[in-house]
């Protein structure tokens, strides 16, 4: 029976929402598998290397070109406004006041997994069907080495608040160093889009951001905050604009356009509620939207072996290298491997990280895939790990 273009963009919209909530509530999943995690599941198992597979006529049925050109839209700005509110909770001053501790903790716990990582890369890019058509060595190594290393700090604010360590002084340590590795992380994602041709553009984007800025800043200072919450979102899509048209993808506008803003500008609790919002509203049209882009053309067990690898890499790797500031800086027993496993979370960011690196056709699908994997592994044994591991030093006062 012929359907409306609206009647199967909203049939898409019911499968979305209504899947993974069913399995989430029903199997009570919550504890190993929160609600984000099992959406990005369930957008695997919609994508093409599953129901695809299985139901060829159902999913082109449902999952049309024009329904994901809608979706993908959606997916997008939703995104964008995620890591926009993301970046103006990183508290970077509190982090430089205590420069020394959080500097070696970040640096050692976003150095060693990167090594890792990029060991990994290396030993995938001697198999083919991992690097992409306009990807060089380097940028491939790079890009797998970094999403290795990910923190993603809005999963970890979640975390950190199921847990009800949020707000203690070992929470805001954790966030600490989680902030400066998602600066870095940025700042490399620059570095791996650099386009020589386009080289002219992008120093003319820096300079006219950081004037620009300047002005921004003083308009903000200046108004209401429910003045702010607009024009920051106006601010978010110029920048969005500017940098993508400068070639350095839309993503790296949307961040830096909340870099520069000042979390005191806006009420903690309308952030909290806003972050929620989108986590709820439209979040999960991007977890789709991300699964319809997994593939699995160089074979299942392949990506399968290369995402267990990644997954030794990530999680071995963040717990050796902040191991080693625990040894150095004399934590107590325990206390860093506590904090290692808080910071596997890598669902959201490094997904996000890797949908740049696939959209410039530095990866391939099989690639993105396997770090997609990756990224809910490392994910899903965050809480398992840590809950037992919780003890009277984390819920106390050491700051």
């Amino acid at each position: 029976m012929p359907r409306t273009p609206t009647e199967i963009f909203l049939i898409a919209m019911l499968v979305i929402y209504a899947l993974p909530y069913l399995v989430w509530r029903l199997l009570r999943t919550d504890f190993w598998a929160p609600l984000v995690v099992v959406q990005i599941i369930g957008g695997i198992l919609l994508g093409p290397g599953v129901l695809g597979a299985f139901c060829p006529d159902y999913y082109k049925t449902v999952f049309t070109p024009g329904t994901i050109t809608a979706l993908n839209g959606i997916a997008w700005w939703a995104v964008m406004m995620f890591v926009w509110v993301a970046g103006i909770e990183l508290d970077i001053r509190e982090a430089w006041r205590r420069r020394g501790e959080t500097g070696l903790t970040a640096g050692l716990a976003l150095a060693v997994p990167l090594l890792t990582g990029s060991l990994a890369a290396l030993l995938m890019l001697r198999y083919p069907g991992w690097r992409g058509a306009a990807g060089a060595s380097w940028q491939v190594v790079l890009g797998i080495g970094i999403a290795c290393a990910v923190t993603a700090l809005p999963i970890l604010v979640l975390f950190l608040e199921k847990l009800s360590i949020l707000r203690t002084p070992f929470g805001q340590r954790i966030l600490r160093y989680a902030s400066l590795d998602d600066v870095a992380i940025w700042g490399v994602l620059a570095v791996i889009l650099l386009d020589w041709e386009r080289m002219g553009r992008q120093l003319g984007f820096l300079v006219l951001f950081g004037l620009a800025t300047l002005a921004f800043r003083a308009l903000m200072a200046r108004i209401a905050e429910q003045d702010r919450w607009y024009l920051g979102l106006v601010w978010l899509a110029g920048c969005g604009f500017a940098a993508d048209w400068a070639g350095l993808h839309f993503m790296v506008g949307a961040f830096l356009s909340s870099a520069v803003l000042d979390a005191a500008w806006f009420r903690q609790e309308d952030m909290d509620r806003f972050r929620h919002f989108l986590l709820l509203t439209i979040m999960p049209v991007f977890f789709l939207s991300t699964g319809l882009r997994t593939e699995w053309t160089i074979g299942g067990g392949a990506v399968f072996a290369a995402a267990a690898l990644l997954l030794c890499a990530s999680v071995g790797g963040k717990l050796i290298g902040v191991q080693i500031a625990g040894r150095v800086l004399g934590w107590p027993k325990g206390e860093a491997t506590t904090l290692g496993w808080l910071l596997q979370t890598k669902a959201l960011i490094m997904i996000i990280f890797a949908n740049v690196l696939l959209d410039r056709h530095i990866i391939t699908n099989s690639t993105f895939t396997a770090l997609l994997l990756m990224a809910l592994g490392s994910t899903m044994l965050t809480i398992p790990m840590v809950s037992s591991r919780l003890s009277a030093y984390v819920r106390g006062d050491r700051a």
